[in-house]
Parts: structure tokens; C-alpha cells; sequence
């Protein structure tokens, strides 16, 4: 019949149900017109009807008959040509199961209220004739830097293991108010969350027994000063806490620069510096899902690059981002 099409099951969707399954392949085509399509069985799985809670199976053949989608291009439909063109222009490192992007300062990985326009709306624009890829972690809207996608379902689940375990280095840098002493240091300072929805933040605990607070613990090192006004440090989070290194800068009397919900006008040194927030994700360095290590680094951009030229940094003065803190 024309129009139909025959879909082979890959080894990255063993496993799927069936329903999940055309979500994965066909975002555009709505939950109500699957299960009419189900329920009449012009879906059917090697030649049979099939439920859609049915497991697929690699190698199994999916009878797809014509959904009535847009038919355009499946990796720019929902996307601007704008905003193809950009996002892919982030990407700094791309193989057969993770793209890894350097994202810019500004720009939110999820929707929520009030974002409309953020990065998890353009995905389809990475799928590079592959499939939609997804995401594994986050940063904040104002934080730039390393952020990785997982371009199979088999890659996001051994992605995901890799951020919850200790095989995984991130390392940040920072611009903050003031030089920390010491130069190096480790701080250990349990978190919880404070304030209204919407204006949430997580500020230090007076009890780490107390209910809903999380153990929160962060290296950092001071790499380069500007007298004593400034300083460039690097940080490596050892958890993995919303707004951790803010929180623990700010605690510790050194905020980041930018960073008013943290540091209040601490944070803002000077009116010809960008009141932008100055974190960067530098790098990260994790189990790649095909085996063996996967080491990223993501240069400045945007207002971070402006801003260390501001202060006479270079980046050429950086120790190796991955062991820097052997000693800390």
C-alpha cells in the first residue's frame, strides 16, 4: 500500500514498548492517533497486531502505515532553520552514540514557566539522520559550558549511570569576588532548599540530619588573581546538588561575579563587567558508553571570554583541567 512503510527494530530500541517506540521515532504524531491506529491494526509487529505496552524486539519489523505527519525533514520539523544553524554550531564532539555541545550562557536546557525557547526544543535538529537525541543532565540557563546528549536509548541509560557514580569529573571555572584563602581547599557544606516556588534556592544547613538536606562537597583552587579584587577558580563538584558551587562560593564569602541571587551586590564589581553570572562548565570527563574514557573541554565564549580578557587571564595558564586537584 503506499505510504506504508517497514521499520526494522535497532539494538539501541530492544526492549522499548511499542507505544514509546513510535514516540521516539514519530514526536510529532499525538498519543490519541497511535492508539487508533493500534486499535484498527494498521500498526502490527512481524505481521501480527500488537498492543501498545508490546516489547520490540531488535531485528523485529514494524509495519508504520501513513500518519498524515508534516513532511518535513524529521531532524528540523518543530525547529527554525535559525535555530538549527545555531545549535549545531555548538556541537564540539559527535560519534555514533554521544554529541556533546558547548552551550552558551542564556540559553535553558528544559522548558518551564515563562521558557518557551530552550535547548531540549531543538534536538531534532542533532539527530543527523539518527534518532532524536536526549538529554543526560542539565546546567543552569546562565551557566555555560560542556553539556552531553546521548544519541541512543543504550547510550542514555549508561550515561546516566556514569553521572550518578564517582567515574565521572566535571570541572567548572568561575569568576568570583574577592582571592579564597586558602588557594586550594575543599569545602564540605550540606544543603537544602529554601524559599517559594519559582524563587527557589538551597542555602547551607544548621543540621545535616535535618529532613530533605543533602550532604553537598566541592574542590576548588584559585588559578590566577587580579590583585585582590578578583579571581579566577576552577572547582570540581564531588555531588551533584542544584546550585551547588553558587551556594558554596557565596557561603564561604567569595560569590561568583554575577551572581545575585547568591552573593547579592557582593557579586557586582564593576559596571564595564557583563552582570552576567561567571560559571563555566571547562570540562568533563566520564565512561564512554562504547568503552573507554570520554574527555571533553568546551572553550569561553560570550561574556566569560570578555571577561577574562577583562582581568588578563588566559586560559593558556590553566593546569590540565582533569588533574588539577590531585593534591587538593
Amino acid at each position: 500500500m503506499a505510504g506504508v512503510e517497514i521499520v526494522e527494530v535497532t539494538s539501541s530500541e530492544d526492549g522499548m514498548r511499542l507505544d514509546r517506540w513510535f514516540k521516539a521515532r514519530y514526536p510529532a504524531l499525538g498519543h490519541g492517533a497511535l492508539q487508533k491506529l493500534l486499535r484498527t491494526g494498521q500498526v502490527r509487529l512481524d505481521g501480527a497486531r500488537a498492543k501498545p505496552g508490546a516489547r520490540v524486539e531488535a531485528g523485529q519489523s514494524v509495519r508504520v502505515p501513513p500518519l498524515g505527519l508534516d513532511e518535513a525533514p524529521r531532524e528540523r520539523r518543530g525547529v527554525s532553520q535559525r535555530d538549527a544553524e545555531m545549535v549545531r554550531g555548538l556541537v564540539i564532539h559527535r560519534d555514533a552514540s554521544v554529541i556533546a555541545l558547548n552551550k552558551p550562557a542564556g540559553l535553558a536546557v528544559q522548558g518551564g514557566t515563562k521558557t518557551e525557547r530552550h535547548l531540549d526544543a531543538m534536538l531534532d535538529a542533532l539527530a543527523f539522520g539518527g534518532e532524536r537525541p536526549r538529554l543526560v543532565h542539565r546546567l543552569d540557563r546562565d551557566t555555560s559550558g560542556v553539556l552531553v546528549l546521548a544519541r541512543t536509548r543504550k547510550a542514555a541509560a549508561a550515561l546516566g549511570r556514569a553521572f550518578k557514580s564517582r567515574d565521572t569529573v566535571k570541572v567548572y571555572w568561575a569568576l568570583v569576588r574577592g582571592v579564597p584563602k586558602p588557594r586550594a581547599g575543599h569545602i564540605e557544606l550540606a544543603l537544602k532548599k529554601a524559599g517559594r516556588a519559582g524563587e527557589q534556592r538551597v542555602v547551607p544547613a544548621d543540621d545535616p540530619r535535618e529532613e530533605g538536606v543533602q550532604a553537598a562537597r566541592t574542590d576548588y583552587r584559585v588559578v590566577a588573581q587580579a590583585g585582590m579584587k578578583a579571581s579566577w577558580v576552577a572547582m570540581r563538584p564531588l555531588t551533584g546538588r542544584t546550585h551547588q558551587l553558587r551556594a558554596h562560593m557565596a557561603a564561604i564569602g567569595y560569590p561568583i561575579l554575577g551572581d545575585g541571587k547568591y552573593g547579592g551586590e557582593a557579586a557586582f564589581i564593576a559596571d564595564d563587567l557583563a552582570a552576567r553570572m561567571h560559571l563555566h562548565a571547562r570540562g568533563l570527563r566520564l565512561p564512554h558508553p562504547d568503552g573507554g574514557q570520554l574527555e571533553l573541554v568546551a572553550d569561553l565564549a560570550g561574556h566569560m571570554r570578555d571577561s577574562f580578557a577583562y582581568f588578563g587571564f588566559s586560559a593558556a595558564d590553566e593546569p590540565d583541567p582533569f588533574e588539577a586537584f590531585e593534591d587538593v
